[in-house]
């Protein structure tokens, strides 16, 4: 079963995210106000075309997604960088996708082994403010959970920092 989503974190991840907007006309100018780091059209995707990747997140009005899948999907597909749809990084309300990006709003989904993993915030954060984004994630995971899925759609959960032990915790509680 496929598993995929997004869900924005009550207290955001607690990193800068460096946003790049694709766009043409005055959604150029809508991206800036939200506060878009890199905002551009041909210009820029020439740009990448030439090696330059400072940037974490990529968002695109539906108008110029022709001209970025076919230049750049062999560059951004394979680093989960392509705008999608489905992931909420494509529409014409650019500016409330970037807030969002910028708020803490993440991206999940499976992979071939069936385990999810994704970011819910620092060490650094306090112990309510870590359990709020956790159960956040959960609450968007269960939501995701797949009409065909059936029996126990979460079989254990762990939560661990980038390099240290993990602790299991109960889903249910």
């Amino acid at each position: 079963q496929n598993v995929r989503g997004t869900v924005s974190l009550p207290h955001g991840l607690g990193k800068q995210v460096r946003v790049l907007a694709i766009a043409k006309g005055e959604k150029i100018k809508e991206a800036e106000e939200a506060g878009a780091d890199y905002v551009g059209g041909e210009e820029i995707i020439q740009k990448i075309l030439d090696g330059w990747m400072d940037f974490d997140a990529v968002v695109a009005t539906p108008d110029v997604m022709g001209a970025v899948g076919s230049k750049l999907g062999r560059i951004l597909g394979p680093r989960g960088l392509l705008p999608n749809p489905k992931a909420g990084t494509v529409g014409f309300n650019i500016g409330e996708i970037i807030r969002e990006i910028k708020a803490g709003r993440i991206e999940f989904r499976n992979d071939k082994t069936g385990a999810i993993h994704a970011p819910v915030g620092k060490a650094s954060f306090p112990a309510e403010k870590l359990a709020d984004n956790i159960r956040a994630f959960l609450r968007a995971l269960e939501a995701s959970k797949p009409e065909a899925a059936r029996g126990t759609f979460l079989r254990s959960v762990y939560v661990t920092s980038t390099m240290g032990p993990s602790i299991r915790i109960n889903p249910h509680s």
